[in-house]
């Protein structure tokens, strides 16, 4: 038990040099956003070293690397990263299983008397995954959050109402601090329809003047529709200038119309905060490169992907001392952008994130995203761009079949023709038969959540996972 005296966060570090190493903006603009790639990796070079010195302190990499014939000296430069083996987020399950509550992953003890916060994941199923952040960690979270805000477009004094969930998950608590802190703008922490209301939440949006939103583009589009067709507000007369989401293979272009506003694109993680995110030129998310590391690498060989072929993200973060991943496969399928953007960010890009890997449904032999489906249905402006899929065996056969549950965007739509198109879509784009299956606005509320939470459903596969006793969902 601890027993010394109260720990102040402020003390706990030292701030002032914490801002010069990291840079929020302006002074990222100036120092490490156009920054020469030989100085950008002599940066990263001298950080990985003491991410690696400070990896053979933590039980979890110990093991880890051991059991892959690794010691200490063996990692000697940032060129040997690849000689690391990856790991998941099933190790991470298992280390919490072995070291209950916390796991051997963290490096830290949370009765150490350290000012630390506590987030999880915003896993489903089972209790989420801890994450428990260090004072200088969590302030360079905010940081980095400050630069994708900045790179967005956030200005001073804009009024940003944020819609993302306020509860144990990461994203709602990490976007009040990179506002508050790094941004200069009045952060409006609405939440997600859980919290408030999404009719309130327009009321707020309408009288307190906000000009900049952030949430999932599921909810954002959602917002407007109920704002248009529930309360007779057009979302154009709001004048949004900016709205910052997480567009993956939603419709971007649907959004900004029904909104009237510039939707800018941005990735991140539970554990390292914002890793990438676009600049007004929109050709590709810029990684935050001086603090983390990404690896697009194809799942069947283990080796990069060249520029344009889609893998699976690796992660290694390098301002994280408690806590930090060391080519961590998050999952998460993208693919670098070749070239340079027209901003002159030194930074490499990555485009939009494809879908989870762990999404992925083998479907008579056919690798199918939930996402890309979204991005199919969205293309039909008759339905509203929401969507579920169910996948399941039928017959004496056990035949494998994907529906997917689609909202119609009125009562005047024929259902039977837009039923009709969707199938013929899918088979198009995607090479296999899909049922689709028209249903009224909010139907599909209980399956996907769009209206009440962050993190919103898109899958059920009856052939191998667990339900959610309330919608069998996962």
């Amino acid at each position: 038990m601890y027993t010394g005296p109260v720990p102040h966060f402020w003390s706990s570090f030292d701030v002032a040099a914490t801002i010069q190493e990291y840079c929020p903006p302006p002074l990222f603009f100036e120092r490490i956003h156009k920054m020469p790639r030989a100085a950008l990796r002599a940066v990263q070079e001298k950080r990985f070293l003491e991410l690696m010195e400070r990896g053979w302190k933590i039980p979890f990499f110990k093991r880890h690397w051991q059991a892959a014939g690794l010691e200490p000296g063996d990692i000697r430069s940032l060129a040997d990263l690849k000689k690391l083996p990856p790991y998941d987020v099933d190790d991470i399950r298992k280390s919490i299983e072995s070291k209950p509550p916390w796991g051997d992953f963290l490096g830290i003890d949370p009765t150490m008397g350290m000012p630390m916060v506590l987030q999880t994941s915003g896993g489903t199923t089972g209790l989420p995954r801890p994450q428990i952040y260090a004072p200088r960690d969590r302030e360079i979270m905010g940081i980095l959050g400050g630069r994708r805000l900045a790179m967005h477009g956030v200005q001073p004094g804009d009024v940003v109402q944020s819609t993302y969930s306020l509860n144990l998950s990461n994203g709602g608590f990490a976007a009040r601090e990179a506002l508050w802190k790094y941004s200069g703008a009045l952060p409006v922490m609405t939440g997600s329809g859980n919290a408030t209301p999404t009719r309130r939440q327009i009321e707020i949006m309408k009288a307190w003047g906000v000009n900049v939103l952030l949430g999932f583009p599921s909810y954002v589009r959602h917002l407007a529709q109920v704002a248009r067709d529930e309360m007779g507000i057009e979302p154009r007369s709001l004048n949004l200038k900016l709205i910052g989401s997480h567009i993956g293979m939603e419709d971007r272009a649907g959004i900004e119309e029904l909104w009237g506003a510039r939707c800018q694109d941005m990735y991140g993680t539970n554990e390292a905060g914002v890793i990438a995110c676009d600049c007004d030129h929109r050709m590709g998310m810029h990684v935050q490169e001086d603090a983390t590391i990404v690896e697009i690498i194809d799942p069947e060989t283990g080796k990069d992907v060249p520029d344009g072929e889609r893998g699976t993200i690796y992660l290694t973060t390098l301002f994280k001392h408690y806590g930090p991943q060391i080519r961590f496969n998050i999952n998460d399928i993208s693919a670098w952008m070749a070239g340079e953007c027209a901003c002159g960010g030194s930074q490499r890009r990555i485009e939009r994130i494809f879908g989870r890997g762990d999404n992925m449904v083998k479907l008579r032999g056919v690798n199918i995203f939930p996402e890309a489906i979204g991005a199919l249905v969205a293309e039909d402006a008759r339905s509203t761009g929401e969507y579920f899929c169910i996948v399941d065996r039928v017959g004496a056969s056990g035949r494998e079949e994907m529906t997917v549950l689609v909202e119609v965007r009125g009562d005047d739509i024929d259902r039977a023709s837009l039923q009709a198109a969707l199938e013929a879509r899918f088979k198009d784009a995607l090479g296999v038969k899909i049922e689709a299956r028209p249903m009224a606005r909010g139907e599909l509320d209980p399956f996907t959540g769009v209206s009440q939470t962050s993190k919103i459903k898109r899958l059920l596969d009856k052939r191998r996972s667990a339900t959610d006793p309330a919608t069998g969902a996962t």
